[in-house]
């Protein structure tokens, strides 16, 4: 399932979703003020690419204001785009394993700092 949830991922929703998470951080690190913020795109970019079989580890208390000025510029706005796209894939059978993965990527989206990618 790894291989194939990967594939069919990249085709209808990572590519498109690595890109944009990309060139977001891409824009952050314009300045030198947002490079930490724009390290924290890449970071979610590499799994929104590929996310199977990864598993991710928050801890919000290891940064906690970077988190908290992350959520203030959007974290929570991207947060619950996942969350919606994963229950919209999880109404259907097949799509639940697409839905789980908009919602370890929610979490993350969320507080990336001081997240653990697996």
């Amino acid at each position: 399932m790894r291989t194939i949830g990967n594939i069919l991922w990249m085709l209808f929703f990572g590519l498109w979703s690595a890109v944009s998470w990309f060139f977001l951080g891409l824009l952050w690190c314009v300045t030198i003020v947002g490079i930490p913020f724009g390290k924290q795109c890449f970071k979610i970019a590499g799994l929104v690419f590929w996310p199977f079989k990864k598993d991710v580890d928050t801890n919000f208390g290891k940064h906690p204001v970077a988190n908290i000025i992350w959520i203030i510029f959007g974290g929570l706005e991207l947060a619950m785009a996942y969350v919606v796209g994963g229950a919209i894939c999880c109404i259907t059978v097949i799509g639940i394993p697409f839905g789980k993965q908009c919602f370890k990527l929610a979490a993350l989206s969320l507080a990336p700092f001081g997240a653990k990618v697996k």
